[in-house]
């Protein structure tokens, strides 16, 4: 019984070691796309595409250890189990924030970096703010605290604002015609990124509150219940 007990404490250090690891490359894949974009850094974007593998090995990690916690020793707390059915929900959401940066990071090979200054101010300021977001939402979930996440809740709002400041940007280039528009359309889908990604920083912080209470709202502001 003390053997298993002892498994099972470390595999709860290995589940949080393992967020932080793939965290931690989350948040930096979401800052050097953003530096890729706005800065014209080829060697930052290639960085980020080429960090694929080392994500999906990540999450089969967590998702194989959550698994193997929850089917073989059955956490006896509340918060553990909490913490490990939050840590399987909430890895889909940091996966999908890492595909978006790898999409950017792409798309800064793509678009010239004359063109990206149109709105390079916005794209700089939104990487931060998601990249504040997503390490903040896993702060919060980690420590089970709700300040944090309503920190990040707050933080969307700005990140909202952001896409729309862009949006506003490259709809008067258009119509002004006086610049070439053929990457236009590209760098509102960049913008577009960022603001999906603050939203699954949100449904990060989100998890954070089923972690206190055990109840969880699936929905995000503007979109529609999963």
């Amino acid at each position: 019984m003390v053997v298993a007990r002892s498994k099972y404490l470390k595999q709860l250090d290995d589940l949080a070691a393992a967020m932080e690891d793939l965290g931690q490359k989350t948040v930096a894949d979401v800052t050097a796309a953003g530096l890729a974009l706005a800065k014209g850094d080829v060697e930052a974007a290639e960085e980020v595409i080429s960090g694929e593998m080392r994500m999906r090995l990540l999450r089969a990690t967590i998702e194989d250890t959550c698994l193997d916690i929850m089917l073989m020793q059955q956490p006896l707390v509340a918060d553990d189990l909490r913490f490990v059915s939050g840590s399987f929900r909430l890895v889909s959401d940091l996966a999908h924030i890492d595909s978006k940066s790898r999409d950017v990071a792409f798309l800064a090979t793509q678009i010239p970096h004359e063109a990206a200054c149109a709105i390079e101010n916005e794209i700089a300021t939104a990487s931060g703010k998601v990249a504040y977001m997503v390490k903040t939402a896993l702060e919060s979930f980690a420590n089970a605290d709700r300040d944090r996440a309503e920190e990040v809740f707050a933080a969307d709002d700005e990140v909202d604002a952001l896409y729309a400041k862009a949006e506003q940007a490259i709809v008067e280039l258009i119509r002004k015609g006086d610049t070439d528009a053929t990457h236009l359309p590209e760098l509102l889908m960049v913008a577009k990124y960022f603001e999906r990604m603050g939203d699954d920083a949100e449904r990060i912080a989100k998890w954070t509150i089923f972690r206190i209470t055990g109840t969880h709202d699936l929905k995000v502001a503007g979109e529609p219940a999963e």
